[in-house]
């Protein structure tokens, strides 16, 4: 039973400190994705393992919905096709799966969420800087110092942990928090 608290108090601690050290680079965010949206543009979302899975969910709640009934907002996990990413890990290498796809989907009214606990992840950091190259904005949900990500996203969000399970926690309520504001709005 103690060791559940423990948890629970820890994950909700560092959402205080969130609170407290990042709200304004989180409503950085926000308006960067709002005028990517009014600006005709999408999202896309990256990541690997659990940061994969956030990437479809948040994708999934501007496509579906989070909380009311509304117009699809557009936003592509590229974490989804199988056969994508099977292809290119294997006529390419898996460092392209991503770059790959945002040489060919992004555009420079875009915004792009690179989520990454390590900021380290080679094949977001290559998809990041082709889609510096391509003008759309770059976001990170960063963790563990930020990474080499930190100084290549144009905003860099790093929460201030080095536990994994703890990070990813706070990636998934920051695109929720996106997904409230934004939801909200179209």
């Amino acid at each position: 039973m103690d060791r559940i608290k423990e948890f629970l108090n820890e994950s909700a601690d560092l959402k205080r400190e969130v609170a407290n050290t990042l709200a304004p680079q989180i409503l950085d965010a926000i308006n960067h994705v709002r005028t990517s949206f009014e600006n005709g543009g999408k999202l896309l979302l990256m990541g690997n393992g659990g940061s994969a899975a956030d990437a479809q969910h948040l994708a999934a709640e501007f496509i579906g919905r989070y909380k009311r009934e509304r117009s699809p907002i557009p936003a592509i996990a590229l974490t989804v096709d199988s056969s994508i990413l099977t292809c290119v890990g294997n006529d390419y290498s898996f460092d392209d799966v991503f770059v790959r796809q945002v040489k060919g989907l992004a555009r420079k009214e875009d915004a792009v969420i690179a989520i990454s606990t390590s900021g380290n992840s080679g094949n977001v950091i290559k998809a990041v800087e082709a889609a510096k190259q391509i003008g759309a904005v770059t976001i990170g949900f960063l963790g563990k110092g930020g990474g080499k990500l930190k100084d290549m996203v144009d905003l860099p969000i790093v929460v201030p942990s080095t536990d994994t399970a703890r990070i990813q926690e706070v990636h998934i309520t920051i695109g929720h928090i996106l997904c409230e504001i934004l939801d909200q709005e179209f």
